[in-house]
This record gives C-alpha cells, structure tokens and sequence, in this order.
C-alpha cells in the first residue's frame, strides 16, 4: 500500500505537491476507493469532500472512526497525514481477519484538503463538515494561479449546491481516533514507538498587507522609495522577537511580492505568519505585538483554540495500550477540529526518528509504523465491540 502512493504528486525537487483537487489528489481519492472496494467496505463522499469507507451501517450512528488525510503542504514529507489513513485500513484488515461483526460501526475517512496548501486554510474539509468553515467562504477562495475552489470543485466534477456543512456525516461519529507521525522528537526522547496526545496548542495563521509606491530600482533614490519590503524585514524580525518574549513559536513561511520584478521596487508585499503556543491567550498576544511592531493590522485567516482531549477517552487508550507516553502537540489536526465540536476524539503518534515535518526528511521506520497498526487495531477493537 505504502509503495503504491510513494510516487503521486512527487515534486521533481523533493517531497509531495498534494494540493486539494488537483490531479495528485484525484489519483489518491481513486485510490481510496479502490483500497475501500477490496475490502467490501461501502464508499461515501460527504458534503464538504472527506471520503469515508464504511464497515457496517453509516446510518446506525455511535461509529467508530480513524483516518486522517492525504493531502501535503508544499515539497512536504510522505508520512503526514496518508500515514493514517494506510493504518486505518490496515486495522481493519486484521479486524476483519477475526470474521466477527464489530458492535458499533467501523469507518475509515480521509477528510479533504487538511493541510490548506493550495487555498490557505488548514484542516479545510473538517472544518466545512462542521461548520467552522461557510462554504461561500471556501468557494470564493483562490489559489495562486487565481482560480478559485469553486473552480477547482466544478473540474473535479463536483456539485456547487451540495459543499459545505454535513450533519448527517458529522452525526454519524460516535468517537475518532487519528493516527499521525508525530511532528517533533517527544517519542525519541522519551524512547517510545508509540504515544498518545493530550493536547493541541492553540494556532492560526495571519496575513499582514504591506503597501508601498512601486519605482524603478535602479533610479529612485533611497530617500525617496516606500518599499514594503523593509517593512517585511521587520515584520520577520518582529515575528521572532514576540515568539521569544511570550514563549510560543512564530513563522513567516509565505510571501507575495507585487510585482515581484528584480528591478522594480514592490507596490505591495503580503505576508503569512503562523503563531502558536500552550494558551490561546499567548497567540493573541504575540500576533498583537507583531502588528504594533510594524504598525499594519492583521487579517485572520484561520484560528484553531486550544483543545485538551476528553480524559477520560485518552486515558483508556493509555490504559489500553499498557502505559504509553502522553504528549502535547503544536500541530494542528482534523482530530483538534473535531474534539473542538464536541466529538470524543484522540490520537496516536508514531514515532519520527529525524524530528523533522513538513519537509522531505520527515521519515517513520517501518517498525514503528506496524507498532501503530498494532496500537491502532487494539484500540478499535476496544472501543468498537461492547
């Protein structure tokens, strides 16, 4: 399974290019569903995108879920987000080997578009699902060629009238478990293959404009230039200064230069931070002295409040999995966007040897990833017969 995806949407450069209805993410959703057929689980797509493959009746409710997603930020790593989905399946592959009937129904999904890389908005499929995200909002927005979701959506053939939020789909979850490579060394430090999370810091990301009088470089004096890009440099470095005074992190990871010409000063530079940290109350006040610093407001483009996983779920899955590490992440995940609404959610992390995300040299030993699958059907079958 894991060598069948191994080439979709690679990038010439290094790692994935995976973005949402692109033709790398069509492939992997005709995978889903042929990975879905030969096991005789029934296919659904929701409202918002998020495929599911059902053991048992959608409709009975109180089911049990796993999966995560398949989709990559740009050039990221192999093991983000189809790591869970590949376990997934594989568990109920040794559930269905035991050839009895679980009590409550089993669901595998793959919930769309997680990672925002194309439209900009992270965890975007379950964030529809719920509601958190208006689907006028996620049709009108553009990707870097300029074409909108809703344009992407009509390629792909899909139904306009029909995207956004899906009750039924989002009722039919009685509990979701996420397995994902963990994103940091906390399971090397601690020596283990396997964790459980506790928590997801608070985070969102932020897009500051930046405008300036565009001239020529070479013959508009420096005292005469508005260039934006100054003004960018000292957002970068204000980024680093307020993440190093509250405690938490803080990144410009993207930038937009207008009209991006090496001998033209920039009419216009508009740039992306995210900011992360244990409270919610941190985040704010890093993005609020970012601003002050450069003195130009911030538009919110997402925002994902702090979630504590119910106890009382995380605790039996430590207690089922005899003991394993519990840990905090600064990641966020379809799992925080769901446990936010309410819906018993938890994770597994497995264990990543270089520390590294987001990148092409996020790795998981192979070991390890049958330790999750091993961790993974425990615990279904734990919660899934009574």
């Amino acid at each position: 399974m894991w060598s069948d995806l191994a080439d979709v949407g690679r990038a010439p450069a290094g790692g994935y290019r995976r973005f949402v209805w692109s033709d790398a993410d069509l492939t992997l959703r005709n995978w889903f569903v042929q990975q879905a057929n030969d096991r005789g689980l029934g296919v659904r797509e929701d409202r918002a995108g998020n495929l599911w493959a059902w053991w048992g009746d959608p409709t009975a409710g109180d089911a049990v879920v796993t999966g995560s997603h398949l989709d990559s930020v740009p050039s990221g790593g192999a093991f983000d987000g189809p790591l869970g989905v590949v376990s997934g399946f594989l568990a109920v592959d040794r559930l269905l080997e035991a050839g009895t009937m679980p009590d409550r129904p089993i669901a595998v999904v793959a919930f769309s578009d997680e990672e925002g890389g194309r439209y900009g908005i992270a965890c975007g499929g379950s964030r529809l699902l719920t509601g958190a995200l208006a689907p006028d909002r996620a049709l009108a927005l553009r990707d870097d060629d300029g074409l909108t979701q809703a344009e992407a959506l009509r390629a792909a053939g899909r139904d306009l009238a029909s995207f956004g939020a899906d009750p039924e789909a989002l009722g039919a979850i009685g509990t979701f478990v996420e397995l994902h490579v963990e994103q940091g060394r906390g399971l090397v430090d601690l020596d283990a293959p396997v964790g459980v999370a506790s928590a997801i810091r608070g985070h969102g990301r932020w897009r500051f404009d930046l405008l300036g009088r565009p001239d020529h470089a070479g013959t508009t004096r420096l005292e005469d230039r508005d260039d934006p890009m100054l003004t960018q440099a000292r957002l970068v470095l204000a980024a680093r200064e307020a993440a190093q005074r509250h405690g938490a992190v803080a990144t410009v990871g993207r930038v937009r230069v207008e009209p991006n010409a090496v001998n033209a000063i920039p009419s216009r530079v508009q740039a992306w931070v995210d900011a992360r940290a244990d409270d919610d109350a941190t985040v704010r006040a890093v993005i609020a002295d970012i601003a002050n610093a450069v003195g130009v407001g911030a538009d919110e483009e997402s925002w994902t409040a702090r979630v504590d996983f119910e106890p009382v779920l995380r605790d039996r899955l430590v207690t089922t999995l005899d003991g394993v590490p519990v840990l905090p992440t600064g990641a966020g995940h379809d799992a925080g966007i769901l446990a936010s609404v309410g819906i018993p959610a938890a994770m597994l992390f497995v264990r990543n040897p270089t520390g590294v995300s987001h990148a092409p040299d996020e790795f998981a030993e192979a070991a390890d990833c049958l330790a999750g699958v091993d961790a993974l059907t425990t615990v279904l079958r734990d919660l899934a017969w009574v």
